[in-house]
């Protein structure tokens, strides 16, 4: 019964609520000022008129006993009184009711017109709002008004966190992404990015997919909160994208999802996201270059999460920075891998040749490449003579298998393998399954616990001595070209280092001899250009054997040849220099010291030469000479001869054997100046690109990148002149940047029309094309640009594209204007890195000020 009447009671109270909304602002301000001005009038003058009625009801009978005829006048008269009384407060009563209506006209009206303006202004506003019905059905202005003046209060309140949020976004944006490009390898971009992120955002999860094949890929980074399920590492064999979805992110979509229940999900994605505890998610793709490298995920689990267009547009943002740094880094990494590597392989030869003998080569060189290559196990496979073999050293992680002095019968090696290891052949196998290998090898690299190897051979004496040997156990592995390359160097190395360990112990074995050759041989090996290689061994040479002159003769490509080093007895002349024909060299003996002849001679006139040779030596005062080839990449360099001018002289086997030697091992030293001179002229190269691409990155705006670029890439290749050419949308262009050497003519701001550049070269430099010209005159050029070069006194040029915003922006030009040059490819390379950091660079400076002026407007 209860429940009813409040059942009842709550129904009146609506019904009283809707009769009450049925009124008007103005009608209740007028019934309440009636109320207030005339029920008071009312009240009072009934009150008195009730009063006076009394008292009178009360004298009129005691003035009925006294005088009839009196109270019958008092009666009337009294009468008229109250009649007058009753008429003045009507009259009262209908004044302060006018004046009331009046008054209360004139306040309502303003409140009315100030309702209807906030109305008008609300509804622009937010033409949607939940209080517009109950305007229109209450038309009560006070509390609209009231009601707008609140949902102004609100909407100014959301419109100034929106703004403080647009600032902080964009003040978020510059930190995250300078914190990203400070990373200078990937690993540490994506680790930086995640954290950032998810500390910036509050956001549960943050995590990079990375793509491997077909759309499988895996989960390579993660920032998460504590308690939540890790994601780090999940490979994901079908991710389940719906048709065409992988397409959109190609082209830059962003997925935003406030619900995973509500997206329209097949029921596989909802059960993944459910695995990981997800209820909202983010994602946007990152971009390596132009291919598609993955995708940058935001998972909120502990709530359901609407996400904000400006939370998605500043993650889009970082998404796209990343994508830049992933470039950037892979770039820087290739450099300092090149630099790295270079100096390890100097490093690791320098550690081998203080090996002096066979044992201490081989110790040396496991140990070495296992730390250099972080692998498991390097060993060294030594063969017999019917191709079987034993492992003769060793480096190995504890928990591996140790397989040194194992015995391996491989009798399918004989066959197959020798002839291409004897010429070379580098093997690099990433996983021992997929690289249709024999099951026997299969069986034999399973005893080891073997998953991937790299192998390569070891020549000694020019034969096929064993082979170094790469395991990596822990899992396969993808070699990288930088470390076969290294490997496969090294690997020659010890061949060489394993030669010079065999000469050594055979010089060590006999006395004083041995010793002067390892102090000739170490000396040579410490000269680090041919200059110096073959300086020091003249000079050595000549102190070792006391003979007369020692000489270095190189040969040109007819055989003829000139004397290139000398040391010689101040009273003997000097023949350093001198060019030699000899017509009867090419015919006779270049096959004999190519396979390693040393020619003795005791006495010139008893050694059956013929008498042009007598004549040559004579004019040289030689009574008896000793002659040995000199082998530099394995072809005739030239030759290494001693004179002795005083007598004729009895040259004893051994220091025939040392001569032959020494001249064996500076062929050897040739080989490696040769190499440390490239390795180092690569090193200087890769340094010199990551200190211009680290002063064009400090560059901040466009004209200061392309002024940085011209000066620092002309200083660094000792360029005559250096430009950048700026297309307009009809292919031709303008010389916007210059640098140029004093002497030579400056055409910054110079307009070049050429009409060809579209029909020809638009399209390939769009793809990548680098143009190097030695000589413009041999080079096949149209007569225009030969004569266009000529204005500007060009002989030589190279141009790499610039890329900006994926569109050919313009062209990185080097001109040599004081005569032909032969662009070296190394030059070539770092050239068009250059250019491609340009075009990133004006890519980062046109964001950098799309953001400061963002920034600008905000603060505005």
């Amino acid at each position: 019964m209860s429940q009813s009447f409040s059942q009842n009671q709550a129904r009146r109270n609506r019904q009283q609520r809707l009769w009450q909304q049925k009124w008007s602002l103005k009608t209740k301000a007028i019934v309440w000022a009636l109320s207030i001005s005339v029920l008071p009038v009312v009240a009072i003058g009934t009150i008195t008129y009730y009063n006076i009625a009394n008292v009178i009801n009360k004298q009129i009978p005691q003035a009925r006993q006294e005088s009839v005829k009196s109270s019958t006048a008092t009666e009337l008269a009294l009468q008229r009184q109250l009649s007058l009384l009753l008429t003045g407060m009507g009259v009262i009563a209908i004044l302060a009711g006018a004046i009331a209506v009046f008054v209360t006209n004139r306040a309502i009206s303003r409140v009315s017109k100030a309702a209807a303006t906030s109305n008008l202004i609300k509804n622009k506003l937010r033409p949607d709002s939940e209080f517009t019905q109950v305007f229109i059905a209450n038309e009560d202005e006070l509390v609209m008004l009231e009601r707008n003046i609140n949902l102004f209060t609100e909407l100014l309140s959301v419109l100034v966190k929106e703004k403080e949020t647009e600032a902080d976004y964009s003040q978020l944006l510059i930190k995250i992404t300078r914190w990203v490009r400070e990373s200078f390898n990937e690993e540490d971009v994506l680790k930086t990015t995640s954290e950032e992120i998810r500390k910036a955002l509050s956001i549960d999860r943050v995590t990079v997919f990375c793509f491997n094949s077909d759309c499988n890929g895996t989960f390579i980074t993660e920032a998460v909160a504590p308690g939540l399920p890790k994601i780090l590492g999940f490979t994901i064999s079908e991710p389940g994208f719906e048709a065409g979805y992988i397409k959109k992110y190609q082209n830059g979509s962003i997925r935003a999802i406030d619900n995973i229940h509500k997206a329209d999900l097949s029921d596989s994605d909802i059960e993944l996201l459910e695995q990981f505890a997800v209820k909202s998610n983010l994602v946007a793709p990152i971009f390596k270059g132009k291919q598609l490298f993955g995708l940058l995920i935001a998972h909120q689990c502990s709530r359901i999460r609407v996400w904000q267009q400006s939370e998605i547009d500043l993650f889009a943002q970082i998404a796209m920075q990343v994508g830049f740094a992933l470039d950037y880094a892979k770039l820087l990494e290739q450099v300092d891998t090149k630099a790295d590597k270079a100096q390890v392989f100097i490093e690791i030869t320098r550690s081998i040749r203080q090996s002096l003998n066979e044992e201490d080569v081989l110790k040396t060189t496991v140990e070495e490449v296992r730390k250099t290559l972080s692998t498991d196990r390097v060993l060294v496979y030594s063969f017999n003579a019917n191709w079987s073999g034993i492992i003769i050293a060793e480096s190995v992680v504890p928990g591996y298998p140790k397989v040194l002095r194992s015995e391996i019968q491989d009798l399918c090696f004989g066959q197959g393998y020798v002839e291409k290891y004897q010429s070379g052949r580098v093997v690099a196998t990433n996983n021992i399954y997929q690289a249709g290998l024999a099951d026997c090898h299969i069986s034999l690299l399973e005893s080891f616990a073997v998953k991937a190897n790299l192998v390569a051979p070891i020549l000694k004496d020019e034969k096929l001595f064993g082979l170094l040997i790469a395991h990596q156990c822990s899992r396969p592995r993808d070699w990288q070209q930088p470390e076969i390359d290294l490997f496969a160097q090294i690997a020659m190395q010890v061949g060489f280092a394993l030669d010079h360990a065999r000469l050594l112990q055979r010089v060590e074995a006999e006395g004083v001899q041995s010793q002067l050759l390892a102090d000739t041989i170490g000396s040579i090996r410490q000269s680090l250009n041919e200059e110096d290689v073959l300086k020091t061994t003249v000079e050595e040479v000549r102190k070792v054997l006391s003979t007369d002159r020692v000489m270095v003769y190189s040969f040109n490509a007819n055989w003829s040849g000139t004397i290139i080093a000398e040391s010689v007895v101040l009273t003997y002349p000097k023949v350093l220099r001198a060019e030699i024909q000899d017509p009867c060299f090419g015919q006779g003996y270049v096959e004999e010291y190519q396979s390693g002849r040393v020619l003795a001679i005791n006495n010139i006139y008893e050694a059956g030469l013929a008498d042009c040779h007598i004549n040559l030596l004579e004019s040289f005062a030689v009574k008896a000479n000793l002659v040995a080839p000199i082998l530099k990449d394995e072809q005739l360099f030239g030759l290494l001869v001693a004179h002795q001018c005083s007598r004729p002289r009895d040259w004893k086997q051994s220091e025939i054997d040392l001569f032959g030697q020494i001249a064996m091992q500076v062929g050897f030293a040739l080989d490696h100046a040769r190499l440390l001179q490239r390795i180092e002229a690569e090193s200087m190269r890769s340094k010199l690109l990551v200190d211009i691409t680290r002063s064009i990155r400090q560059s901040l705006n466009e004209e200061d990148v392309l002024k940085t670029t011209v000066e620092e890439v002309r200083k660094g290749l000792s360029i005559d002149r250096v430009l950048v050419y700026s297309f307009y949308a009809n292919w031709f262009g303008i010389l916007i940047a210059e640098s140029v050497v004093p002497g030579y003519p400056k055409v910054l701001r110079s307009k070049i029309y050429d009409p060809c550049f579209t029909e020809g070269y638009v399209e390939k430099y769009q793809s990548g094309r680098v143009v190097a010209t030695n000589n413009i005159y041999e080079s096949g050029l149209a007569d225009c640009h030969i004569s266009l070069l000529e204005s500007f006194g060009v002989k030589a040029n190279l141009v790499a594209p610039i890329i900006k915003d994926d569109q050919l922006f313009g062209l990185l030009i080097a001109h040599q204007c004081s005569g032909p040059r032969d662009w070296e490819q190394p030059e070539i390379d770092l050239f068009a890195q250059i250019a491609m950091q340009v075009g990133f660079t004006l890519d980062h400076a046109r964001l950098l000020q799309a953001y400061q002026a963002a920034e600008a407007d905000s603060r505005e």
